[in-house]
Protein backbone atom coordinates (compact mmCIF):
# COMPACT_ATOMS: atom_id res chain seq x y z
CA UNK A 1 0.00 0.00 0.00
CA UNK A 2 2.71 2.35 0.76
CA UNK A 3 4.25 2.05 -2.75
CA UNK A 4 0.84 2.58 -4.47
CA UNK A 5 0.45 6.03 -2.07
CA UNK A 6 3.72 7.27 -3.14
CA UNK A 7 3.15 6.70 -6.56
CA UNK A 8 -0.20 8.30 -6.02
CA UNK A 9 1.30 10.98 -4.50
CA UNK A 10 4.16 11.85 -6.64
CA UNK A 11 3.33 14.38 -8.64
CA UNK A 12 2.39 16.24 -5.20
CA UNK A 13 5.99 16.06 -3.82
CA UNK A 14 7.42 19.87 -5.28
CA UNK A 15 4.84 21.30 -3.11
CA UNK A 16 5.65 19.34 -0.23
CA UNK A 17 9.21 19.84 -0.65
CA UNK A 18 8.27 23.71 -1.19
CA UNK A 19 6.16 23.97 2.14
CA UNK A 20 9.22 22.54 3.81
CA UNK A 21 11.48 24.95 2.37
CA UNK A 22 9.39 27.70 3.28
CA UNK A 23 9.56 26.59 6.87
CA UNK A 24 12.42 26.37 7.16
CA UNK A 25 13.51 29.74 5.41
CA UNK A 26 10.85 31.44 8.29
CA UNK A 27 11.82 29.22 11.35
CA UNK A 28 15.73 30.83 10.46
CA UNK A 29 13.96 34.43 9.71
CA UNK A 30 12.12 34.23 13.23
CA UNK A 31 15.44 33.16 14.72
CA UNK A 32 17.53 36.20 12.74
CA UNK A 33 14.58 38.80 13.91
CA UNK A 34 14.89 38.12 17.04
CA UNK A 35 18.37 36.99 17.52
CA UNK A 36 20.15 39.18 20.55
CA UNK A 37 23.75 39.38 18.79
CA UNK A 38 22.09 40.82 15.36
CA UNK A 39 19.56 43.08 17.33
CA UNK A 40 22.75 44.90 19.49
CA UNK A 41 24.85 44.90 15.68
CA UNK A 42 21.62 47.16 14.47
CA UNK A 43 21.15 49.27 17.45
CA UNK A 44 25.18 50.17 17.58
CA UNK A 45 25.38 50.29 13.60
CA UNK A 46 22.53 53.31 14.64
CA UNK A 47 24.61 54.97 17.29
CA UNK A 48 27.53 54.42 15.00
CA UNK A 49 25.59 56.62 11.86
CA UNK A 50 24.12 58.95 14.15
CA UNK A 51 28.31 59.82 15.56
CA UNK A 52 29.03 60.02 11.81
CA UNK A 53 26.69 62.36 11.00
CA UNK A 54 24.67 60.41 8.12
CA UNK A 55 21.73 59.99 10.34
CA UNK A 56 19.99 63.03 13.03
CA UNK A 57 19.38 61.96 16.48
CA UNK A 58 15.96 61.26 15.83
CA UNK A 59 16.21 59.35 13.16
CA UNK A 60 18.38 57.28 15.41
CA UNK A 61 15.67 57.66 17.55
CA UNK A 62 12.81 56.02 15.05
CA UNK A 63 15.34 53.14 13.94
CA UNK A 64 15.70 51.98 17.83
CA UNK A 65 12.01 51.97 18.51
CA UNK A 66 11.40 50.33 15.59
CA UNK A 67 14.06 47.30 16.71
CA UNK A 68 12.31 47.02 20.34
CA UNK A 69 8.80 47.69 18.86
CA UNK A 70 9.88 44.58 16.69
CA UNK A 71 11.34 42.32 19.67
CA UNK A 72 8.18 43.51 21.53
CA UNK A 73 5.87 42.81 18.85
CA UNK A 74 4.41 45.83 19.45
CA UNK A 75 4.77 46.67 15.35
CA UNK A 76 2.00 43.96 14.97
CA UNK A 77 -0.05 46.14 12.18
CA UNK A 78 2.24 48.89 11.89
CA UNK A 79 2.79 50.41 8.69
CA UNK A 80 6.29 49.05 6.91
CA UNK A 81 8.54 52.26 7.79
CA UNK A 82 6.77 53.06 11.21
CA UNK A 83 5.68 56.14 9.48
CA UNK A 84 2.24 57.94 10.35
CA UNK A 85 -0.81 56.34 10.17
CA UNK A 86 0.11 52.71 11.78
CA UNK A 87 0.55 53.27 15.73
CA UNK A 88 -0.68 51.11 18.11
CA UNK A 89 -3.75 52.44 18.52
CA UNK A 90 -4.76 51.81 14.70
CA UNK A 91 -6.57 55.31 15.15
CA UNK A 92 -6.08 56.54 11.60
CA UNK A 93 -6.78 52.79 9.63
CA UNK A 94 -10.28 52.40 8.83
CA UNK A 95 -9.96 48.29 8.58
CA UNK A 96 -9.12 48.56 12.51
CA UNK A 97 -12.51 50.42 13.23
CA UNK A 98 -15.60 48.68 15.12
CA UNK A 99 -18.21 47.44 12.97
CA UNK A 100 -20.97 49.68 14.87
CA UNK A 101 -18.28 53.04 15.37
CA UNK A 102 -19.11 56.33 13.88
CA UNK A 103 -17.61 58.56 11.65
Amino acid sequence: MDILWALLTLPYAPVRGLTAVVKVVAREAESRQHNPVDVRRELEALDAAEAAGEISAAERDQGQQRVLERLTGGARGAAPGGGEGGGRDGGSDPRRRRAGAQE
